[in-house]
């Protein structure tokens, strides 16, 4: 099964070129994260970060400065919050 998963992805990165793909809120696209995950983690693992992912990269989230550190976070709709590190460079730019 993992490897099916991983074909899948590989499959999806010929078949979509990056242009066309849908732009990731996260400074790792989804895409790689999950093929990262599941090659080094397993099925399993890749599962639960295909789910995770799907569930928070959305246009729900909402990107915000922290008013304390004065640099900019994400919250997920499933409300956790993601430091700058994570968060796309395509997005920050747009905020900045």
């Amino acid at each position: 099964m993992k490897n099916l998963l991983l074909l899948l992805i590989k499959i999806y990165w010929i078949m979509i070129p990056a242009s066309k793909r849908r732009k990731c809120i996260f400074k790792t696209s989804c895409s790689k994260y999950v093929y990262e995950k599941t090659a080094n983690e397993g099925f399993i693992s890749g599962l639960k970060a295909f789910r995770y992912r799907f569930h928070n990269c959305r246009s729900e989230a909402h990107l915000i400065e922290n008013p304390i550190t004065e640099k900019l976070q994400i919250i997920l709709p499933s409300h956790h919050i993601l430091d700058e590190t994570e968060i796309s460079e395509k997005l920050l730019k747009t905020k900045k």
